[in-house]
């Protein structure tokens, strides 16, 4: 299995590319060289691929589990980003704005690359060979606008401003494009990468067809298309079954691939996302559970619960302590060594049925709520002991199960935010989750921190770049 790690910088540099792209979209980078010269042959292009892949970072999924109600910020945390958990973030602060760049850096070696395709000439099992590269390229650059997209658009309707679709080397100053218009080009990228992807590419720490169907029933869901939403997430169910209970903690510790759709290995010496919520030094909890996502799990029967959340007591003595109780166990791993290095499952089988099951209820009529029903019941089935099917009084209610299910299935993996965003409700954090965040309890859609700001360094250079509502130009 290859890794997609710090080696694959050392392959990148052999072929001789170095892409280290500026933070600013409007200006070229000053220490790269022509991609026709750089891949001459698919072993190049494999390398170029997987130094694409390589700076796929974690960022964003950290912000968001920060700035949302699924995690609080315990006293004993002094040191880490305290700001973002308590909405003061503006577009200077790092921890919001640098994923802007480290997206656009994936992006930037994916269309090196493209540029180069055409002049590779190829036959036989070599042409499939090459269709591989390409798609998995497309795909990249598809997922990664997306990405940006959740991040920093100013709404997710259609007319809202969404993010510089980059399509060729960036060499001049690139305005926001509608968010429809993003839409439109990522569904064309993940439309052609589909078509050119083989069937029987099936490695999950690359994008494989089943991945491209996650992605576009992704963007199906926030755009809401719902036919495509549920088109695109039953071709992953049918591809991906959900994970037995017994494998499920597994996947976890990185000791099954069971539902598994595309993840991002992570080995020694890469960044942990467990980092976000674990301090090596002292065992310092930076991030905790929230109490309003615990009081939603069925602790005896939910696996999810013992997979995701470790409860432990012991942390918690007489006044003066100050240690929670609760912590994030999710991204721990299976190194004890290492804690919090274990590999990002940025795609798996169950967020399928929630989206699915939504794009159900959303859609079509009575036999879309019996539809959606049964989906979620399938997956409460497959993750919670002694389950009983049950019924949905209307809509509304239905939805709002398929809501709270997302915050525990999905908990930790970045979508709590967005998913609050997406339907413009507020971030609210219960008063025992608040007792730290400086009376940051109430994050309402009209306030500027609702989105992510566009960094200041892109606002200052680029003369063609709007800054997201209520931050002004800063």
């Amino acid at each position: 299995m290859i890794s997609v790690n710090k080696n694959i910088l050392i392959a990148f540099s052999i072929v001789g590319l170095v892409l280290q792209s500026c933070n600013k979209l409007n200006l070229a980078p000053t220490d790269s060289i022509d991609p026709s010269k750089a891949f001459r042959n698919l072993e190049d292009v494999n390398m170029g691929v997987l130094g694409a892949y390589a700076p796929l970072s974690t960022s964003l999924i950290e912000a968001a589990a920060i700035v949302s109600d699924e995690v609080l910020l315990p006293t004993e945390n002094t040191v880490s980003n305290t700001a973002l958990h308590r909405w003061m973030y503006n577009s200077s602060y790092g921890s919001v704005t640098s994923a802007w760049n480290e997206y656009y850096v994936v992006i930037d070696r994916v269309n090196h690359v493209l540029e180069a395709l055409p002049n590779i000439q190829v036959s036989g099992d070599s042409k499939t060979l090459k269709n591989q590269y390409q798609a998995e390229l497309l795909a990249l650059r598809a997922y990664s606008h997306f990405e940006l997209l959740r991040g920093y658009a100013s709404s997710y309707d259609g007319d809202g401003m969404g993010v510089p679709y980059m399509k060729e080397r960036a060499l001049s100053y690139p305005a926001r494009p509608t968010v429809e218009s993003n839409y439109a080009d990522i569904n064309a990228d993940l439309l052609a990468a589909k078509e050119l992807m083989p069937n029987n590419f099936t490695e999950n720490i690359r994008i494989t067809k089943a991945a491209i169907a996650g992605i576009q029933a992704r963007v199906a869901l926030y755009a809401k298309n719902w036919n495509d939403a549920i088109k695109y997430a039953t071709e992953v169910i049918q591809a991906e079954p959900l994970a037995p209970k017994n494998d499920f903690p597994k996947i976890w510790v990185d000791n099954s691939d069971s539902e598994v759709v595309w993840k991002l290995a992570r080995v020694i010496g890469d960044s942990r996302l467990g980092a976000a919520f674990y301090r090596e030094a002292g065992g310092i909890v930076l991030y905790a559970p929230s109490s309003k996502m615990i009081n939603l799990f069925n602790k005896a029967d939910d696996i999810r619960y013992t997979a995701y959340i470790k409860d432990d007591p012991s942390r918690v003595g007489p006044p003066p302590s100050i240690k929670s109780q609760y912590l994030v166990k999710k991204y721990v791993g299976g190194n004890s060594s290492y804690p919090g290095l274990t590999s990002v499952k940025l795609f798996r089988t169950g967020e399928m049925y929630l989206i699915r099951a939504e794009a159900e209820a959303e859609s079509n009529g009575a036999t879309g709520l019996t539809n959606a029903a049964s989906d979620l019941n399938a997956l409460r089935s497959a993750r919670i002991h002694n389950y009983a099917a049950q019924p949905f009084a209307s809509k509304q209610v239905l939805l709002e199960n398929i809501y709270n299910e997302r915050f525990k299935e999905l908990a930790f993996e970045g979508h709590r935010f967005y998913d609050l965003k997406r339907r413009k409700v507020a971030v609210e954090r219960l008063s025992q989750d608040a007792a730290n965040t400086s009376g940051a309890v109430k994050l309402e859609p009209t306030v500027a921190q609702y989105c992510f700001p566009i960094p200041a360094d892109e606002m200052a250079v680029n003369k063609n770049m709007t800054q997201n509502p209520k931050y002004g130009n800063d």
